[in-house]
């Protein structure tokens, strides 16, 4: 009997524990390109807290039944109901073990969720929903169980056998195949199960844990990629090290696997014991991959390895909760980094990303709550709001405990919920039990969507030597949220007197948290209002709010230049420092664009270049001084205005890069030069400072275009030994106006790369991201290229996603043909891959911040998505999206 698709909502407040547990799960799969068989057998037990008699609802999708028993007694067409997405089993006793076989079609499934084939390997991915695409089960993330899984195939093609936990048999079989036995005596949900088949080679190494049990590492690659791995390994040393360290956290099994794929949605996935990851996520050697690449490698392969914890051990009780698990483990990798690298640097990077991409999200009409309250499709919530703003949130909560109350927090949460599905309650709980702390208010950065905004003022009063703090927050309303209450918002405060020295902190009103007289404080924002009075303070200071970015708000005080300028020279918080520079330079193209747009010739004024000059003398490390030359991106300058002036933004940008060139070409020609690193390419956090200095002041030279220095630039390309120096060079040769030179360095490097994926996919985003009139053209004949495949999201990122999202000049072009591109190959996609389909789409749904003419454009691009039979991915988002 079959039953029609459902495509309702689904509400966090329906929520209602399953049915059924599972005991035990037995897998059996018997690997074949288009035939895979799948023999599962499943002990359930009925729930005794639902109603009784309630039916078995499995999910399934993309399945045939081969057949169905309960105890051994096979089921008639009659006793079941079966539709696209649901097995239904009206009558079942309250214990009994079930057994399904089931045939599924790897090699066609694009969508890359479930079993699937990437190359000549088989690999899954379950999270979120995957699993209901292998075997019928109930697939949610509170439904836990230990599983065993036998994988059988052919010998010669695919040798290497891999699942989770620990291998417990083996063996040959008849026609030339063989089989692996694979147990996790770990219960855990059906979205960690992984399997992994193919001829792979493997990099192996050993780890010693603080109780001294010695745990394997493997990496397994395909052939080609076996000398790319050690940079990986390193970094899952360090992780496994720093876990033990800051979180006491230690390794359970016996073995830990990562396996790189080629096709992958996602970045990488923490299955139990067998992290499956994107191959960009793991491969790298200093001739192809850059320090962007290592440092991503490093971050990632730790937020795969913290999650065996955050995410494994307590797992989520629905998906609602994914940031309990996404967002914990996200702050928890930054912390990691910081602690390798410059930390001041980790915390720019991470909020410059978060303030353009994940504040536009807070605005756009897919604005949600880092806890939503519905959702159609569960992965259209695998968002900056969900990892990354649930990171400032668990932020945040560190910056109100203090670092020891936030260690023993994390203790209680994971000694009191190991084993279990859990929720965000369940995490505050754990740190308002050991702080004393109320949580109860601060819970609504969990609900409530949108950026917080927060309006400072101050007064000085020199009779009764105090300062005066004012702060008021608002929240600006979202869809389907107009009202917004005050939120509990840490504002960690510093105060510098005339010399640029921290002055102590006496706080006679207000409450903050740290010690009376400490040169920080953070400050407990909790009213709509508050006034905050620091005493003993002899003379006006400058102010120097929100240090580290302690809550992810937009901060509107009137600073003056002079002040910006004495926070740019002396804050000692690196964070805020370089925000003073972005501020200064923001208020200076502003000052450009509004001239631009009165059609006048914009100039840079002299306040910025010499603030920029004084930078050279500031005594900073390469990788502050890089980060403080950098001017603010084109996206950050648009999230300023309601509507963005897309074109003077760019426009203005260049020409202010051209004047501060020009004024200090001879401090960036010495900085260039005393940058240049003799030796060894090495991913080392100094190292990686100075090249990216050296390549900042290179890509401010190019814009001269110098002859010695366009051949400085030609010499650095062709003979630079590192990927890092190599692809800066090719970014500046081919974004430049030497179009001769441009088109000889790309066609050499493809010469040179053409058989190496990854490479070629750096390829694809310089020429994606070249700001010439040409863009659009080049994209689409580069789309034809034999290195691109709309099935690769790698590739569509690289090339489309890049073109979208970065080169924004060419793609909100007046003539509307890059949104036309768009939604073209959007509707593609979305017949073979929803969830990169739904993701790609996001800039059209900015519509908003553009003016009337490319609203109007973007809007009928919409309409005519919409009108397509979609994939509930994109349906959700286009839904929200359209007004």
């Amino acid at each position: 009997m079959t039953m029609q698709p459902s495509n309702s909502v689904i509400y966090l407040k329906d929520y209602l524990a399953p049915a059924f547990w599972v005991e035990q799960v037995e897998l059996c799969f018997d690997l074949s390109a288009n035939q895979t068989r799948v023999h599962s057998k499943i002990s359930f037990k009925r729930n005794p807290e639902r109603e009784v008699d309630l039916p078995l609802e499995l999910h399934g999708s993309d399945l045939k039944l081969i057949s169905l028993n309960i105890d051994g007694g096979t089921l008639n067409d009659n006793e079941y109901l079966i539709s696209d997405e649901l097995l239904v089993i009206p009558k079942v006793p309250d214990e009994f073990v079930l057994e399904a076989e089931v045939e599924i079609d790897p090699a066609n499934n694009t969508s890359l969720e479930g079993l699937y084939r990437s190359n000549t390997m088989f690999c899954t991915q379950c999270e979120a929903e995957g699993f209901r695409k292998i075997t019928y089960y109930p697939d949610r993330p509170d439904v836990m169980a230990a599983f065993t899984t036998k994988v059988i195939a052919d010998k010669d093609e695919y040798p290497v056998l891999l699942s989770n936990g620990n291998p417990i048999e083996r063996g040959e079989l008849d026609n030339n195949r063989h089989f692996v036995t694979w147990l996790d005596p770990f219960r855990k949900p059906a979205y960690l199960f992984a399997l992994v088949a193919g001829d792979l080679q493997v990099v192996k190494d050993s780890f010693t844990t603080m109780t001294g049990r010695e745990v394997a590492l493997e990496i397994w690659v395909e052939p080609e990629n076996i000398t790319k791995c050690d940079h990986a390994m390193g970094s899952l040393k360090a992780a496994m090290k720093w876990d033990e360290e800051v979180y006491g956290r230690e390794y359970d099994l016996d073995i830990y696997m990562i396996v790189a794929v080629n096709d992958f949605n996602m970045g990488a996935m923490e299955n139990k014991g067998l992290n499956i990851f994107n191959s960009s996520c793991v491969l790298a050697r200093p001739d192809t991959a850059t320090d962007g690449a290592f440092q991503r490698i490093e971050a990632v392969v730790a937020h795969e390895y913290f999650h065996n914890w955050s995410g494994n051990r307590v797992t989520c009780r629905d998906w609602f909760q994914l940031s309990l698990k996404e967002g914990f483990t996200v702050f928890r990798d930054q912390s990691f980094s910081a602690d390798l690298n410059d930390a001041a640097v980790k915390r720019i990077e991470d909020v410059a990303m978060l303030r353009t991409a994940q504040f536009a999200e807070d605005a756009g009409p897919t604005a949600h709550p880092v806890r939503p309250d519905h959702f159609i499709e569960i992965s259209n919530f695998y968002t900056l709001t969900i990892y990354e703003k649930g990171a400032e949130i668990v932020r945040m909560i560190a910056n109100l405990l203090g670092p020891d109350l936030f260690r023993k927090g994390s203790d209680l949460y994971f000694e009191r919920h190991d084993g279990q599905a859990v929720t965000v309650e369940d995490f505050v709980a754990a740190m308002a039990d050991v702080s004393g702390i109320d949580f109860s208010q601060f819970m609504r950065w969990y609900s409530q969507a949108g950026t917080p905004e927060l309006s400072v003022s101050d007064a000085y009063d020199s009779d009764s030597q105090q300062y005066r703090l004012t702060i008021k927050q608002s929240t600006p309303a979202t869809k389907g949220q107009e009202e917004k209450l005050p939120l509990h918002i840490p504002v960690k405060v510093g105060l510098l007197d005339a010399q640029g020295s921290d002055l102590p902190l006496i706080l006679s009103e207000g409450e903050a948290s740290g010690e009376q007289g400490d040169n920080s404080r953070v400050l407990h924002l909790r009213a709509a209002e508050q006034t905050f009075v620091f005493d003993q303070i002899t003379n006006a200071p400058v102010p120097s709010l929100l240090r580290g970015f302690s809550a992810p708000v937009k901060l509107d005080f009137a600073y003056s230049q002079e002040q910006l300028l004495h926070l740019m020279r002396h804050d000692s918080d690196g964070f805020n420092r370089w925000d003073a520079g972005q501020r200064l330079a923001l208020d200076a193209l502003k000052a450009m664009i509004c001239q631009f747009e009165a059609g006048h010739v914009p100039e840079l004024g002299s306040t910025l270049v010499e603030a920029y000059r004084s930078l050279f003398n500031a005594q900073l490390s390469p990788a502050i001084l890089a980060a403080m030359l950098a001017l603010p991106s084109e996206a950050y300058i648009g999230e300023q205005y309601a509507v963005v002036p897309v074109d003077a933004i760019h426009a203005c940008r260049k020409l202010a890069r051209k004047t501060l060139a020009k004024a200090l070409e001879a401090e960036l020609r010495q900085c260039l030069t005393e940058n240049q690193l003799p030796g060894d390419y090495r991913p080392t956090a100094k190292d990686i400072g100075k090249r990216c200095l050296k390549n900042t002041c290179l890509s401010y030279l190019m814009v001269l275009e110098h002859s010695d220095i366009v051949a400085s630039c030609w010499q650095q390309f062709e003979r630079s030994d590192n990927m890092t120096d190599v692809q800066a060079a090719l970014v500046q040769l081919v974004h430049s106006n030497q179009d001769d030179k441009a088109k000889a360095a790309l066609d050499k490097f493809e010469q040179e790369w053409q058989q190496d994926a990854l490479v070629m996919d750096q390829w694809f985003q310089v020429q994606a991201s070249r700001p010439h009139p040409d863009a659009l053209a080049r994209v689409k004949a580069l789309m034809e290229h034999n290195a691109f495949s709309l099935k690769n999201p790698n590739k569509v990122r690289s090339l489309i996603g890049v073109y979208c999202n970065q080169n924004r000049v060419n793609f909100h072009s007046l003539d509307g043909h890059s949104y036309r591109f768009l939604a073209d190959v959007v509707l593609e996609l979305d017949r073979m891959n929803p969830q990169i389909a739904s993701r790609l789409i996001t800039p059209l749904t900015r519509w908003q911040k553009f003016d009337e003419q490319r609203q109007q454009l973007m809007q009928a691009e919409l309409k005519r998505i919409a009108e397509a039979d979609l994939s509930k991915d994109l349906f959700e988002v286009v839904s929200k999206a359209l007004p």
